[in-house]
This record gives C-alpha cells, sequence and structure tokens, in this order.
C-alpha cells in the first residue's frame, strides 16, 4: 500500500516578513503549522544574530511545530548582529542519516543542498527510505546551471537506486521558471506541469522555488498557500506538497 506524506518547502527570509521587514517567527511557525506538515525543507534559517534575538531558528520552529528530527547547515555567516544562515531539514519521522553537499562556486556566495534520508514506516514492521535535497541555489544564471550539474553528480544522489524515492526542492533562484524542466528532467525528474509563481510574496511574479521527485514517488498536490501569515511572513510563498510513496518492489 502507497504511503502518504506532506512536504512544505519555503524560504523563510530568517522569519523576516518580506514587505514589513519585521522579524516574527511566530508567523512563521503559523503558515507552517496551518499546512500540518510531517516534513519541512527550510531555506534561509538563521541563529546568533543580534536581529534575530539570537534565535536559533531550526530549533525554535522545530519546537514549536513537534518535529525532534532535524538536520541544519550554515552556509554563510556574517556577524554578531546579523548571524548566519543555511539550510534546515525537519520531520516527525526519523532521520537515519543526513550530509550536506557544498555547491560553492569561486568568489560567490556560499550554497549547498542539504541532504536527508527519512525513514518511513511501511507495512509489517519495514520502513521506506525518502531521500530529501533541499537546495537554495545562486543568484546568476551561469552559476545555478552550474550548480545544478554538480548537484547531479554528487555521490549521494549518484549512490542512490533509481527506484528509490528521491525529492529535490527548494530556492532555485529560477528567474524564469525552466531551470528544472532544462537540467532536472532530462535526469529522471518529474516537476510541476507548469512554473509556481512564489515570489514577492505579496505579489507573486516568479517561480524561483519549485520541486521535482524521482523515483517510486509521486506529487498528489502542490499548492502554493496565499493566506494573509504566508503572504507576510517571508518574501517567499511556500509550497506544500501531498506525496505517494510507493511500496519497494520485489
Amino acid at each position: 500500500m502507497p504511503l502518504s506524506v506532506r512536504l512544505v518547502s519555503w524560504n523563510v527570509h530568517k522569519c523576516v516578513g518580506g514587505f514589513d521587514r519585521r522579524y516574527d517567527p511566530q508567523r512563521t511557525v503559523e503558515v507552517l503549522a496551518a499546512a500540518a506538515p510531517d516534513l519541512v525543507l527550510l531555506q534561509e534559517v538563521a541563529q546568533n544574530g543580534r536581529l534575530y534575538r539570537h534565535d536559533r531558528q531550526v530549533d525554535l520552529i522545530g519546537d514549536a511545530l513537534g518535529m525532534h528530527h532535524r538536520s541544519y547547515f550554515v552556509n554563510v555567516r556574517f556577524g554578531p548582529r546579523r548571524g548566519e544562515y543555511g539550510n534546515a531539514i525537519l520531520s516527525r519521522l526519523p532521520i537515519a542519516s543526513t550530509e550536506n553537499v557544498d555547491l560553492t562556486l569561486s568568489h560567490k556566495k556560499a550554497r549547498s543542498v542539504l541532504h536527508a534520508e527519512v525513514r518511513l514506516p511501511a507495512p509489517h514492521g519495514h520502513t521506506r527510505t525518502l531521500h530529501l535535497f533541499n537546495l537554495h541555489l545562486g543568484l546568476s544564471g551561469r552559476e545555478r546551471r552550474e550548480q545544478l550539474r554538480r548537484f547531479l553528480v554528487s555521490r549521494p544522489l549518484l549512490a542512490i537506486h533509481a527506484r528509490t524515492p528521491v525529492l529535490v526542492a527548494g530556492d532555485f533562484n529560477d528567474v524564469w521558471g525552466t531551470l528544472g524542466r532544462r537540467m532536472l528532467e532530462p535526469a529522471g525528474f518529474l516537476g510541476p506541469v507548469r512554473p509556481m509563481r512564489t515570489f514577492p510574496a505579496w505579489a507573486p511574479v516568479r517561480a524561483l522555488d519549485s520541486l521535482y521527485v524521482r523515483g517510486d514517488l509521486d506529487v498528489v498536490d502542490l499548492v502554493r498557500p496565499r493566506t494573509r501569515a504566508a503572504r507576510s511572513a517571508s518574501d517567499h510563498l511556500p509550497l506544500v506538497a501531498d506525496l505517494r510513496v510507493h511500496p519497494a518492489r520485489g
């Protein structure tokens, strides 16, 4: 029997509103809690900055959601005022292993994809592994294309069997909404039929964020909440995906 999983991917902009520039992590928690996800992939998660009350946002958000399985990796470091930020994965389900894959190019801001293996409960006491890749790509087209090329030949991805469920999501910074179709789909991934506009959150015109799957994994539904809280909590809208994970063959 297939397993059902709900996942949210969101650039939370360090819990700072894109329009009012106000730091309010409770708004971020409110949006995530309303989606009732099993898995959460976040970008621009901050810590150790006076601007953010010295909050460690991965734990603040994780505790509020009751998600005790977490992975977090810092990409960008500023100083005592602005702190540092990176990618985070939160899960209600056990994370068996996790690692960060560096995608940084010379003389560019540090970028990476955070990988986690999540164990999903299956019948008869078995488990099904779901591989998550949470990425945040660069600002220039050439940089993004090279980063995706590096990801596609990275050891963690190449080691995964073709039928094993894999999900890649995050902030592609994909101004034209074509990057995944040009680079991920030829590698066996499936994405949205049409790009979903997520930026800026209050009046979205760009599909900067996206989600792709491969293997025994289907996207049943993919939406971008446009509640008042979602439009004000960050400069990006979140993506909420209902997933169907198929049993292992054989």
